[in-house]
């Protein structure tokens, strides 16, 4: 579908802040979207399969274990609606719920980065557990997970009664996938992964390996299922991608997850915060 308008960098204000709107030098229709100094999200306007963000790259790696076909899609984090684009490139006839608490951004998402484009898309300005409680039981193929208020996940999105509500949406077979940014020791994505392992009986953790041994601050993806999950798919196309990484799933997971406690409503768990000057 042609853009109506060419979008225009610069900064604008939002519901919650400010955003600047960032074209990539190297590819002219590539746009980075910042919030508070942290990149938010990455869309190629012309090729929606092109990622940009070695976190987005995994997490499509695992979508792209899912079997073939159209998908029925949650996804709690808007920003540029990257991954949702993705799968509709991919997989012709997926439904999207976008959740996005922040009206402004995406009014600008709609305006200056062609969000029409992306078809059987429905957009809900709310929070991600009221938005969730709203949906219905068995309605999901895949629940994905990446709210972060500037670079720090929101806890009452990770603690084991949002899970259940997660768990609650997914159809048997559906999967969620979870977004966790941590640094050294990896202490509170132990803490989500200890969380969603309550809820699913089945569940992997995907991370490039200088983040797994602590070496520096990243992302971390969490993959969860109360089906089975793809193990050995999920393995090969972590290791073999454009961001190569490792998937600890079964007792590798049980062991780096031991000793830590669950988070559940109300508890007092500070998310981490990058280092200064990791986004410079």
């Amino acid at each position: 579908m042609a853009r109506s308008k060419e979008p225009l960098p610069g900064r604008y204000p939002v519901s919650f802040g400010e955003v600047e709107l960032l074209r990539d030098l190297d590819r002219p229709d590539g746009w980075m979207l910042i919030r508070d100094g942290v990149p938010q999200s990455y869309v190629d306007l012309t090729d929606p399969t092109y990622l940009d963000f070695s976190y987005t790259q995994l997490m499509a790696s695992v979508i792209d274990c899912l079997p073939e076909g159209p998908l029925d899609a949650v996804h709690i984090g808007g920003g540029a609606c990257t991954i949702p684009r993705y799968i509709s490139a991919r997989r012709p006839g997926s439904r999207h719920i976008v959740v996005e608490p922040d009206a402004a951004l995406v009014q600008l998402v709609r305006d200056q980065l062609n969000l029409k484009s992306v078809p059987r898309l429905k957009v809900r300005v709310t929070d991600g557990r009221a938005a969730t409680t709203a949906l219905g039981d068995d309605s999901a193929d895949l629940f994905v997970l990446d709210a972060f208020s500037g670079a720090t996940m929101p806890v009452e999105l990770a603690t084991v009664q949002y899970m259940a509500e997660i768990a609650r949406v997914l159809r048997p077979s559906g999967m969620a996938l979870i977004n966790v940014a941590d640094g050294k020791g990896l202490p509170f994505v132990k803490r989500v992964a200890s969380s969603v392992s309550r809820v699913f009986p089945h569940a992997a953790l995907l991370a490039e390996p200088g983040i797994l041994r602590g070496r520096r601050f990243g992302n971390v993806i969490l993959a969860a299922s109360s089906g089975d999950l793809p193990i050995e798919a999920l393995t090969r196309k972590a290791a073999g991608g454009l961001t190569q990484a490792r998937c600890v799933a079964d007792d590798d997971l049980t062991r780096l997850v031991a000793g830590a406690a669950p988070i559940s409503d109300g508890d007092a768990v500070l998310a981490p915060v990058p280092p200064p000057g990791l986004f410079d």
